[in-house]
């Protein structure tokens, strides 16, 4: 894989998102607002009893890194789509893929900038909450943090890539994925713990991937260790995910170039 290829990728991205000033700053302020949001909900019920939270403290706590996650599992999952099918509309897409770039190559440039962008916005929004939100970081393992920040990346990439596969197939698989993640985020334990789901959803939370991306990050932010196993298991979600999502998307990247679809949407 050609590390220059997919450098290029992830700065031609850069390029277009910093272009765009207002809706830059825009992307970050929705996020401080989230995060005020779930402060203000964890105020209100501030002394009451709570479900288990696992690693968090507060629940405000919790949700912190169900916002802050979020921004991650976004970009690299659906945001991968919405992207596509941008490029379907203004005509780059063809442009690119007439370029001597691997799928592998392209795969990887494509979730490339999301992921790094998403990475910064999240340390962006953890800073915020523990200065005006009073977060408290004290006790966490960074690399951890980092390293459950980078295996939830190589673990989501996969359905993001999987759904710009379906968008050159069916044009509007990007509504697949965005509606798949938004499901996978509720099993998970987002905003909310698993155990206040149906017995009968609480054992789907389990095979989840994303349930060890906020379980793991819980664990690297409020106690610095226990973050392990988590890690592990989104590494191996991604080892078998991968080569499946590359190779599908190559199939369908190669399908629409002999349909002379590429340009269409």
């Amino acid at each position: 894989m050609s590390r220059t290829v997919v450098a290029a990728l992830i700065r031609r991205d850069l390029l277009i998102t910093t272009s765009y000033r207002l809706a830059f700053v825009l992307e970050l302020l929705y996020g401080v607002l989230d995060l005020g949001l779930y402060y203000f909900i964890s105020e209100t019920f501030e002394g009451l009893s709570s479900t288990d939270l696992g690693a968090a403290p507060t629940y405000f706590a919790f949700a912190a890194v169900g916002v802050v996650m979020g921004a991650v599992l976004d970009a690299t999952s659906a945001s991968v789509a919405y992207r596509i099918r941008n490029e379907q509309v203004t005509g780059t897409l063809e442009a690119v893929s007439t370029t001597p770039a691997t799928a592998l190559e392209l795969c990887v440039g494509l979730v490339g900038f999301p992921f790094l962008f998403a990475s910064a916005r999240a340390g962006f929004y953890l800073v915020v909450a523990a200065i005006w939100m009073e977060l408290d970081l004290t006790g966490t393992s960074w690399t951890g943090l980092a390293l459950v920040f980078l295996a939830t990346g190589a673990a989501v990439a996969p359905i993001g890539i999987l759904a710009a596969a379906a968008v050159l197939v069916l044009k509007r698989g990007d509504v697949i994925s965005g509606t798949l993640v938004y499901l996978m985020t509720i099993l998970a334990g987002m905003v909310f713990p698993v155990s206040v789901l149906p017995d009968w959803l609480q054992p789907l939370a389990v095979i989840v991937p994303l349930r060890y991306a906020f379980d793991g990050a819980r664990q690297a932010l409020f106690t610095g260790s226990g973050w392990e196993d988590d890690v592990l298991v989104l590494v191996a979600t991604a080892v078998v995910l991968w080569p499946v999502a590359v190779l599908l998307f190559s199939l369908a990247a190669a399908w629409a170039r002999r349909a002379g679809s590429l340009s269409e949407y």
